[in-house]
Order: C-alpha cells, then structure tokens, then sequence
C-alpha cells in the first residue's frame, strides 16, 4: 500500500456515506463553505485521528487539538468539523411520542358503572 502524505490526502474528497449519503452539501445541516471544508479536509483530519499521518504543520497539530477535544475551534475548517462532530454523535431519537400503551381492563372501572373512559398509561 502506497504511504498517504498530506498533499495525496488534501486533493481526496471526504465522504460520510453512512450518516451523509447523499453529501455535505445536500444534507441542509452545514453551510456551503462548511461542507467545502469538510470535503476538501476531511480525510487529512481522520487520518491525522488515526494515527495515519503524522502532524506536519501548525494546521495540522491545531486540527489534531480540535479534533481530539483538547482546544475551541477557531478557524472555518475547524469549526466545521467539530459541527460535523457533533451532528454525527448527537443521540439517536427513537420515538417523539415514547412508548405508553392503553390498558382496557374492566377492573380499573369504578362500581358505579361510569360511561367515562379512563386512560392508563403504564412506565
């Protein structure tokens, strides 16, 4: 396998297909410019996280500290791959209504015999 340098990595589109597949800029989440710098950085970011490629300049060890957490985001670049971040790690919805569930039973009825439904909902 051929050793990536940083110029191989920085001409490589970066694509999430999982989480963006149909694209940065098609997803109505980041920004012409965002997704821009996501697709034109992004492979020399994840390879940098990996372990891949070694920091060369003081972009690279100032998008390593933003990607690892260690310092705020300062530029577009870094800006936009921490939003990335956190649009990809945001927990997952499973239903805006929750889960409860209806019980018909005759025993929650009074004696009296009311006509009123009663709604339970059980945790």
């Amino acid at each position: 396998m051929a050793t990536q340098t940083r110029e191989l990595l920085l001409r490589k589109p970066f694509n999430d297909f999982r989480n963006y597949p149909y694209g940065f800029a098609r997803s109505g989440d980041f920004s012409i410019r965002e997704s821009d710098a996501l697709l034109h950085y992004g492979c020399l970011i994840t390879a940098l996280l990996a372990g891949d490629v070694m920091p060369e300049t003081q972009e690279d060890q100032a998008l390593l500290a933003v990607a690892k957490g260690e310092k705020p985001a300062e530029t577009d670049v870094e800006k936009a791959w921490a939003k990335y971040q956190g649009r990809i790690n945001r927990p997952k919805v499973g239903s805006m209504y929750g889960r409860s569930k209806v019980v018909e039973d005759d025993s929650d009825y009074d004696s009296a015999g009311s006509t009123e439904d009663d709604l339970v909902v059980e945790d």
